[in-house]
């Protein structure tokens, strides 16, 4: 991944130096083990750790010449470790280290990811409380259909990301395992329990089977989660663009002073966080069908997962990881405008309650098509000619019949709308969700 779109902390992750300094603690935590079960001289396992050390340089060196890179590092790591270096290795093949390593670099990553998407369930929550009752148009294939309020959709919004959450915390608990069980996963030249000391000491669980590898499947599962959690951030990003257009501007991206917006036009306040979100979440997307063809590999193992995995390892995980961090920042500082959103809302004259005005005819005796004809041909004078639907509705002899002037004025109260806000609130924020908008809204009056 570019720089552009990296943050150091993930970017360390999958450094050189990063993934060199766990190849050289497996190993060094696997001689510990062999040591305590006499296979190796003790003395031998104490100058691992006290003389070990590597040059990324002189790695790439070696390799260019064995064109295999855990030897060209095993080679430099004798370099320092001197004759004890004969007994590093002992019983393991590359895939051990290789994987091993790997899921160390994902475990790390996922925490990353998960402190990220708790920032933006934090952004979220303080936002929808914030609006809970802001009300505005629910849409419809993008047509106004009833009702809703602007921290509804953010409410929606956390739940779905409490969801990805979740996910993660088990593909993260998922794609944690060790794997020290040699050429063919059979523990022929090495002992299990080296594997068992190895996994604890890096923060691993045990592989439970393994062939020459960490079965596959594991490593699909988390690239999937990541990839809905993109699939999140897009459904967000793309419903702050649409708010945005000019015709609605019912929200918009934080402009700050000395921002410009286009090259051509001074006037442009353009969306260009979510559309960038909406990229990155299109990368994070593209990185899952790789890591699902992954899985079929050929006997025990081959090699064609690990070109993919040096790809998407790095670039899924910063990517993502970039693309929350700027999620979270966008929802904190979005600019909310209340009034556009009343005026939008009453932009056709009073057709958001028609569902109301059908029911309340079916209640008053009339069948469902006879109602919903006579709901649907005076809203359709407002479509056509701009007329108001309550106006219309009084004027239509046959609707009049049925609901008096009193009836019809209550089935126009947008309080009807928000009666069980309160109710969803409490199921997505748990019962202190009223208590903390309340706090919110006088926090917010003071």
């Amino acid at each position: 991944m570019i720089p552009r779109y990296s943050r150091p902390e993930m970017a360390e992750i999958w450094s050189p130096e990063s993934r060199f300094r766990i190849w050289f603690e497996i190993e060094a935590h696997a001689c510990d083990s062999q040591a305590d079960l006499g296979l190796i001289p003790r003395e031998a396992a104490k100058a691992v750790w006290e003389k070990g050390a590597f040059e990324i340089a002189r790695i790439d060196e070696i390799e260019a010449e064995t064109r295999h890179d855990v030897i060209a590092f095993l080679t430099n790591l004798a370099e320092h470790v001197g004759p004890e270096a004969r007994f590093i290795h002992q019983g393991m093949t590359s895939s051990d280290v290789l994987d091993t390593c790997l899921a160390v670099q994902l475990s790390r990553a996922a925490d990353l990811l998960l402190d990220d998407l708790g920032a933006v369930l934090e952004s979220l929550e303080r936002r929808a409380l914030e609006h809970k009752n802001t009300v505005c148009v629910g849409r419809s294939h993008g047509i106004h259909a009833e009702p809703t309020t602007f921290g509804l959709k953010l409410a929606q919004a956390y739940a779905e990301f409490a969801r990805g959450r979740e996910r993660l915390a088990h593909a993260r608990a998922d794609i944690a395992t060790c794997a020290i069980s040699g050429a063919v996963g059979t523990f022929a030249n090495i002992d299990p329990r080296v594997e068992a000391h190895v996994a604890k000491a890096m923060g691993l669980t045990v592989e439970p089977v393994s062939s020459q590898i960490i079965p596959r499947d594991r490593h699909a599962m988390f690239f999937a989660t990541l990839g809905v959690i993109a699939g999140s951030v897009e459904r967000l990003a793309t419903e702050v663009r649409h708010l945005q257009r000019t015709e609605v501007h019912e929200v918009e991206e934080f402009f700050a002073k000395g921002q410009k917006g286009s090259s051509a036009m001074p006037h442009k306040r353009n969306p260009v966080l979510s559309e960038n979100l909406t990229g990155l979440a299109r990368l994070v997307r593209g990185y899952v069908t790789p890591a699902l063809e992954n899985v079929a590999l050929w006997h025990e193992r081959d090699i064609s997962h690990s070109s993919v995995e040096r790809v998407i390892g790095p670039d899924a995980t910063l990517t993502l990881d970039f693309a929350l961090v700027r999620l979270a920042g966008l929802i904190k500082n979005l600019v909310v405008h209340e009034d556009r959103m009343r005026q939008n809302l009453d932009r056709l004259g009073g057709l958001i309650h028609s569902q109301r005005v059908l029911l309340a005819l079916t209640q008053a005796g009339l069948s469902r098509e006879e109602s919903y004809e006579l709901v649907q041909r005076n809203a359709m004078k407002v479509w056509d000619g701009g007329a108001d639907f309550r106006e219309a509705l009084a004027a239509d002899a046959e609707v009049a019949k049925l609901l008096p002037a009193a009836d019809l004025d209550a089935l126009f109260d947008l309080g009807y709308h928000l009666k069980h806000v309160d109710t969803i609130f409490s199921r997505v924020f748990g019962d202190g969700a009223t208590a903390a908008a309340a706090a919110e809204t006088r926090s917010a009056a003071e």
